[in-house]
């Protein structure tokens, strides 16, 4: 296409912007005009890519982080053939494929975007698996908005891709100088932004983002720029071509108030079809194998007593060995998580995020992306500040493994700012997610190797300290599952746990005896999804629960328990254990006591709720 046939994919991306959002009545019609010709240089002379075939493996990846440009990038799909006039003007409808924000619903996205500040940080996890681990020739093209430049996740993502001197990644910022409610920070001030991007590694290319040639030519550098990757700093217009609302406050996220008009000042609609370049050759990875003779560990019944945490990372090592499709992410502890022992058998496909948890799960959503089955691992209290990437994990459908170490007032001494207390609630929250919760380390053998191929986002809370061994290695855990470990059909009541107040139940349940009472004892190792059917006939045979967990009493054990009830079921008399108070130093017994989670309280609860 020439520069002026260019121009005019511009105006039409401009024009099928407006359209689509006066068809629905809402969505950011200006905020995509201000990226037209950004898009129509990107899609006709520099994207490589084959949309009949988007599993295609030399396929550039193209991330809109400014989600709430969608009517862009959709109406960049029409333009390429992938969709019709017809479906670009379901836009926000329901059960159309093109949603407010985009997702992997359509099946050139990749992950959904929308919560601002996630694109270029996951781009930087696409980028790293065709670089590193895949040796792909496909490029990473991440278009921002200047108000996610706001957002700290944002220089994470600029900092890891500059150590890693991703060279295929390329940024484009849409500086189109209104936010929301206003100017941002900066402004149409380009400096500003490329003195802080260029301080983390990257070639900068400052641009009238309206000058076709000129964006032409800052693309062409972001290609053959070598070492390093490259933010193209574009300076645009919002509302660009329509004078009712160009570089106007007050018009985000609005339908042009008169879009007839605003399409006849465009030039009216237009039917250009673009001819995207073909992707680069490339033969798919070979993945899938490893060695079948590598063992799993196993560890003796009644032996010396082992963490959680160090089976996980002897698993991972493992299990890296038996798939090489297995990637692992650390955020800087992985000599505490155990992470480290995979670092050791397989170097090459351990990364590094340091304490930079948004950017670790990024990464992994990222790898996902490519077909990898990520771990990433952290003390399980850090992961709140990935939260929000987690939930936009789920609504991109990604398949990862978080695993949280150092859970619950049981580490003992380092006090609450390291102790996981609402982890459990806050993965049970997330749509689709497994949550598991290991009492030893056999079991722990099982549940990490189960999440390799679990769909959606698996959670695995790992203790710090050393615990008993109670399972053998050839037990069975399945994910929904629980575990009886003592039963009668005497028994007057069921204690419930998970992790370490599965061992404080245990010794409950040995206090119990000498008062003459028979106590269930269940190990809940199936957070999420729960052992319903195990728990209903509990009830039915005791009628009373002692729910114990190391977590804070909302969200967690005792909540998922409960969920198994109602609905024509009747709920079981039940005490709930939990940290009600904010912990402080001590160690982990004192912790345990403190809390009233120990085996005493146990006992005392159970006590209590049969007499009465």
């Amino acid at each position: 296409m020439s520069d002026a046939d260019l121009a005019e994919l511009g105006q039409q991306l401009r024009v099928d912007a407006v359209r689509a959002a006066a068809a629905a009545g809402s969505g950011h019609p200006t905020s995509s005009m201000s990226a037209a010709d950004l898009m129509a240089v990107l899609l006709a002379r520099h994207l490589h890519y084959d949309f009949d075939r988007p599993g295609h493996p030399g396929n550039d990846h193209l991330i809109l982080s400014k989600g709430h440009a969608s009517p862009l990038l959709y109406s960049a799909y029409k333009a390429v053939g992938a969709i019709t006039d017809e479906e670009l003007l379901t836009f926000r409808k329901l059960g159309s494929r093109m949603e407010g924000h985009p997702t992997p619903r359509l099946p050139w996205v990749d992950v959904a975007t929308g919560s601002l500040g996630q694109g270029l940080p996951i781009g930087v996890g696409v980028a790293l698996a065709g670089s590193r681990l895949d040796h792909l020739p496909y490029r990473t093209w991440v278009i921002c908005g200047d108000s996610e430049m706001a957002e700290g996740s944002v220089w994470e993502a600029f900092e890891h891709a500059g150590i890693e001197g991703l060279d295929h990644l390329t940024a484009i910022i849409d500086v189109n100088r209104l936010g929301q409610r206003g100017p941002t920070r900066h402004g149409w001030d380009l400096d500003a932004y490329a003195r802080r991007i260029r301080a983390f590694g990257w070639h900068t290319v400052e641009v009238d983002g309206h000058d076709i040639d000129a964006v032409d030519r800052a693309m062409s550098t972001a290609r053959t720029t070598r070492g390093a990757p490259t933010a193209i700093i574009a300076r645009t217009r919002k509302g660009r071509g329509v004078t009712a609302v160009e570089d106007r406050e007050g018009m985000h996220g609005k339908p042009l108030p008169d879009p007839d008009e605003a399409v006849r000042e465009l030039g009216g609609r237009r039917d250009l079809r673009v001819e995207v370049h073909p992707p680069h050759d490339a033969q798919p990875p070979k993945r899938g194998g490893g060695d079948p003779h590598t063992a799993l560990p196993r560890y003796a019944t009644g032996g010396d007593p082992v963490a959680t945490r160090t089976a996980f990372g002897e698993t991972l090592a493992a299990l890296g060995s038996l798939h090489d499709d297995i990637a692992v992410l650390d955020g800087e502890v992985g000599d505490s998580t155990k992470a480290q022992l995979f670092a050791a058998d397989h170097p090459e496909r351990y990364i590094e995020c340091y304490i930079a948890e948004q950017q670790l799960i990024a990464t992994a959503v990222g790898l996902g992306v490519c077909g990898w089955k990520p771990y990433a691992s952290t003390f399980a209290a850090f992961l709140t500040r990935a939260h929000d990437f987690l939930r936009m994990a789920a609504i991109s459908r990604s398949a990862i493994n978080v695993v949280g170490t150092h859970a619950g007032v049981a580490i003992g001494e380092d006090g609450p700012s390291q102790m996981a207390l609402e982890d459990l609630a806050m993965m049970r929250a997330i749509h689709g997610t497994t949550v598991l919760y290991p009492c030893d380390a056999n079991q722990t053998v099982q549940l990490v190797t189960a999440m390799a191929d679990r769909p959606g986002i698996s959670y695995l809370r790992a203790t710090r300290g050393e615990g008993p061994v109670i399972y053998g290695p050839d037990d069975a855990f399945p994910i929904g599952g629980s575990k009886v470990l003592r039963s009668h059909q005497d028994d007057q009541v069921t204690l419930i746990g998970a992790g370490v107040t599965v061992h404080e139940a245990l010794a409950a349940a040995d206090q119990l005896v000498a008062d003459g009472i028979r106590a269930r004892v269940i190990d809940l190792y199936s957070v999420k999804p729960v052992d319903t059917q195990t728990l209903r006939t509990a009830a039915a045979d005791t009628g009373r629960f002692v729910i114990v967990e190391d977590h804070h009493p909302e969200g967690g054990l005792a909540d998922a328990v409960m969920e198994s009830f109602g609905n024509g079921h009747p709920t079981p008399r039940h005490t709930r254990l939990a940290v009600h108070t904010m912990p402080g130093s001590a160690t982990p017994a004192e912790q345990l006591d403190a809390a009233g989670i120990s085996a005493p309280s146990i006992a005392a609860a159970a006590r209590k709720l049969v007499a009465s």
